[in-house]
């Protein structure tokens, strides 16, 4: 995708310089692919030295690894930033997180590109393996959360082993329609697939996500 873009990088206090670098890492990733992102590419991007980034990462497949969390971080902290409004009602928390999972800025296609790339490596690394492990208990737990305050606010508490079962087929059903939305989102009308989502959320749990006013 043409040449390497430099960055600015200007002096920042350690955990930002470290961040600068994951950022150049990322992009170099996006641009052009897991092999071709080196030190020197990533050094080239960021506008440093290949001794610097030496300082912050011993090794690429450390700076991979820290790029893949950061992409995973990134993703689930755009959902949760919507239902931080502890005033919500169960069913608005819900609905607002399902949609912010099926919209812009989640729903992107580098983002993509970015996880596709990485997701390639889960089976032959094992810290990369963590990381999704991580990163996909983080956000069912999230959604096991939601949904066992819905059923509760609706006088209907259900035990943790059935908040575990809708939680992972909800997440089936955000993965699918993310990967909907990222390949061909050009085809779909603005909000059809957050209204997909929670029509399809509504179904799974038979319980409507609307308030009742």
């Amino acid at each position: 995708m043409g040449g390497i873009r430099r960055r600015s990088f200007k002096r920042a206090p350690e955990g930002e310089r470290r961040q600068d670098l994951v950022r150049a890492t990322m992009d170099c990733v996006c641009d052009l692919g897991l092999q071709a992102t080196t030190v020197r590419a990533v050094a080239t991007r960021a506008g440093v030295t290949n001794g610097l980034i030496r300082h912050y990462f011993s090794t690429k497949d450390q700076m991979i690894q820290e790029a893949y969390k950061a992409t995973i971080d990134g993703m689930t902290a755009t959902a949760k930033a919507t239902i931080d409004p502890h005033d919500a009602s169960p069913a608005t928390r819900l609905r607002l997180f399902i949609a912010a999972n099926l919209s812009p800025p989640v729903v992107n296609p580098r983002t993509l590109s970015l996880w596709a790339s990485f997701i390639s490596l889960i089976h032959v690394d094992q810290a990369m393996a963590d990381i999704h492990r991580d990163g996909y208990i983080d956000f069912r737990r999230v959604l096991e959360r939601l949904v066992g305050a819905l059923f509760a606010d609706a006088g209907r508490p259900i035990p943790q082993s059935e908040r575990e079962r809708h939680a992972i087929k909800i997440n089936a059903l955000i993965d699918g329609l993310w990967l909907e939305g990222c390949l061909a989102g050009e085809i779909f009308k603005p909000d059809a697939l957050p209204a997909l989502g929670i029509e399809a959320v509504e179904s799974i749990l038979g319980m409507p996500l609307k308030d009742p006013s």
